[in-house]
């Protein structure tokens, strides 16, 4: 009955907290909303382009057979390098002026280029020019000495071996921009401290004439804590739902299809965060403002070093201080969500998962051994 009491009391008033519900639900949608405006185009961005070429149609292009199949071969298929347009010098040069093209070659010895600006188009024009007279200078020098050689030299070109297989540790496609929406789920999760930070602040006498009531009352105060504490997380549970539930439907983030496992680890990141909060405000003997600071600016240093604003800190950290990405919270809770979405095994996520509810039994007891040790000599 108490419990009752306590918890549906406690769940009507962090309701109508509008401050607490606007940074724990509705700014991590805000957040949301502009990754994904700010990342949605960048895949699209990074897929190649044939670059747009043409070729002058002249007496010496159409005699050199060996650099027209070239050309022709790197114009073919789906995965070719150029579109392809063989023309009149002055219909290349019509083309250039209007920008249908990013070049224009002209066959003989040296291969001329022809552009009107310089950028990564152009330059890939110039690097297959440059390499192919590169191995046409080297075949005739290597001929002119030992003409025997040809038919080697011949099947060396063509058989050309490579000796690096790829090997991909599950059927999904490598996607760093997740790691962005990841970090924020997990920002969120730690937002939630401030629920934690609520529940400790009302239960320490001096702290607020609420909390002095709280610490007369007939209930144990580490009851009362408890009791309450059970509707904050449950508060915040339904806004980490309503985020997923966002990421997945309205902005279509994938998540693999480890569902039950996603909502584990939003869960007990959930769990975190509350007790991270809860922990700094019983550890932080100052006033409220103090106590926020300090939660937001540890929140937020962890989702930098989770790769939050500057994706490749993760991997650097990863690399020189490993031990530094299993001591951030955070991290662990994106590496986790990113386990599930490219991992064929649960190796890596269970490490996260057991290091992570480490810390919530951390940040759980230390909070409530500085909860039941403190007295007041009066109130």
């Amino acid at each position: 009955m108490v419990f009752k009491h306590i918890f549906t009391y406690r769940l009507k008033c962090l309701l109508r907290d509008h401050e607490n519900i606007f940074w724990t639900l509705f700014f991590p949608l805000i957040m949301a909303t502009l990754f994904n405006m700010a990342f949605s185009n960048l895949g699209s961005a990074e897929t190649f382009k044939p670059v747009d070429i043409a070729v002058v149609n002249d007496e010496q292009y159409r005699q050199d057979k060996n650099f027209k199949s070239a050309v022709e071969k790197l114009s073919s298929g789906d995965d070719r390098l150029f579109n392809l347009s063989v023309v009149s010098r002055e219909e290349a040069d019509d083309m250039l002026k209007n920008n249908i093209i990013d070049g224009y070659i002209i066959a003989g010895w040296p291969i001329k280029l022809v552009v009107n600006q310089s950028g990564l188009n152009q330059n890939i024009i110039k690097s297959f020019t440059d390499n192919y007279m590169q191995t046409v200078s080297a075949l005739n020098t290597i001929l002119s000495k030992d003409p025997g050689k040809l038919q080697n030299l011949i099947n060396e070109v063509e058989s050309k071996v490579n000796y690096v297989k790829e090997v991909s540790h599950s059927n999904a496609e490598p996607d760093n921009i997740l790691l962005y929406f990841y970090s924020l789920i997990a920002m969120a999760c730690f937002y939630g401290g401030f629920f934690g930070m609520r529940e400790v602040s009302d239960v320490q006498a001096d702290i607020s004439p609420v909390a002095a009531r709280v610490n007369t009352a007939p209930v144990h105060k580490l009851k009362a804590f408890i009791y309450s504490s059970a509707a904050s997380i449950i508060i915040h549970l339904a806004e980490m739902l309503i985020l997923l539930a966002y990421l997945v439907f309205a902005l279509k983030i994938d998540f693999g299809s480890k569902t039950a496992y996603v909502l584990l680890t939003t869960f007990i990141g959930s769990i975190a965060g509350f007790f991270f909060g809860a922990f700094v405000s019983a550890a932080v003997k100052k006033s409220e403002g103090v106590k926020v600071g300090v939660l937001v600016s540890a929140t937020m240093i962890c989702c930098f070093l989770a790769g939050m604003m500057y994706q490749d800190i993760k991997y650097i950290i990863e690399r020189n201080m490993p031990a530094l990405s299993y001591l951030n919270p955070v991290n662990l809770l994106t590496d986790a969500f990113y386990s599930l979405y490219y991992y064929d095994t649960f190796t890596r996520f269970f490490t996260d998962i057991a290091i992570l509810t480490a810390f919530v039994a951390v940040f759980g007891s230390g909070t409530c051994l500085i909860i039941r040790r403190r007295k007041y000599a009066s109130l």
